[in-house]
């Protein structure tokens, strides 16, 4: 395909990522405030997340950051529970934390109106503040990432990463994450420009992966790993660090290509030795986040390890938007997809 990656839709929009942050953090700092205060006057007894697609995947990230920051019970609620069984599990004495681009998914909304009822406090983070969802939340965190029109989300995706980071922080009372939050969006803008080229290379031809995190690593392999799908046609499936042990690390054969992600935290170390092993058996692997023998290293800025996350993905959506293109996909207009799903 000749299409310049510049293009595109996605391309556009994920660039203007550091300024979406940029600006949210500034617009969002007093009602964050404001709610923080409140959550520890009055400490919910746990936490349920709300979410489709990859908004589902930031609430992977907010589990792993509430649970290790917080110590609160976090959980991710079904919406089937609610828009198919009709079901209302007690919600009392809980945050209800719906998170969402459109704000306009049938099956979201009749989980969040259910929460409600059952007693749950409904904090939103949405993009759209018109929306049902913006209008049922009990608070409401905009976004604030602008018109998202390519079906793939990028910038909303990292808006709401940077929005849960900035709730946690100011509930926690953590000022080394609000600092390190802050320089997010000069490290985002930097992380665009890193050269991903070798991935895309690796993977023209590929026909399937695995993409490996753990942590708040494992949200960002989700997230990869749907976009593969949706933008490349490119079969991906996201692993945990530690489940692939157990049973998918079977598949792995001589050039098999898998990613992974590693932030400085408590997980690199067995990241770091899963990838060696997997380079000894002969996979084809890449790696950002660290160093590992027989591995193809993808450049990454070095960061608080709750930021890193946020700053692989921001290079992984440029390095993505290029695979589409060499594999001959157009990643605006992905087969059988809209940007609103409307699923009951």
């Amino acid at each position: 395909m000749s299409t310049a990656p510049a293009s595109t839709r996605m391309f556009r929009e994920a660039a203007q990522a550091p300024d979406v942050v940029r600006e949210q953090l500034q617009a969002n700092a007093a009602p964050i405030e404001q709610l923080a205060v409140l959550l520890r006057a009055h400490p919910p007894r746990a936490v349920v997340t709300c979410a489709r697609g990859s908004s589902d995947h930031a609430a992977t990230f907010a589990r792993y950051l509430i649970e290790t920051r917080l110590g609160l019970l976090t959980s991710s609620a079904a919406p089937s529970v609610s828009s198919v069984y009709a079901a209302a599990p007690d919600l009392k004495g809980t945050v209800m934390l719906a998170i969402s681009q459109s704000g306009a998914s049938p099956d979201l909304l009749a989980a969040v109106s259910s929460g409600r009822a059952a007693g749950a406090r409904i904090v939103a983070l949405v993009n759209a503040q018109t929306s049902p969802l913006a209008q049922l939340a009990d608070d409401l965190i905009p976004l604030r990432a602008g018109v998202e029109e390519s079906v793939a989300a990028t910038k909303s995706y990292i808006a709401s990463l940077a929005a849960i980071v900035q709730l946690v922080a100011r509930w926690a009372e953590d000022e080394e994450l609000a600092t390190a939050l802050s320089e997010a969006p000069e490290l985002l803008a930097r992380a665009w420009e890193l050269d991903w080229s070798a991935a895309v290379k690796h993977l023209t031809k590929a026909q399937s992966l695995y993409v490996v995190g753990r942590g708040l690593g494992l949200a960002i392999a989700q997230e990869a790993a749907l976009k593969f799908k949706e933008t490349c046609r490119l079969h991906a499936e996201a692993v945990s660090a530690a489940e692939l042990r157990h049973g998918p690390l079977a598949l792995v054969r001589a050039g098999f290509p898998l990613l992974l992600f590693t932030q400085d935290d408590e997980s690199r170390a067995g990241i770091v030795e899963l990838a060696s092993e997997l380079g000894a058996a002969g996979a084809d692997v890449l790696i950002a986040g660290a160093h590992a023998p027989r591995a193809t290293l993808l450049p990454s800025e070095r960061a608080h390890a709750v930021i890193e996350p946020i700053l692989f993905i921001q290079s992984f959506y440029r390095m993505v938007n290029a695979l589409a293109l060499a594999r001959g996909a157009n990643p605006d207009h992905p087969p059988h997809l809209k940007k609103v799903t409307e699923t009951l």
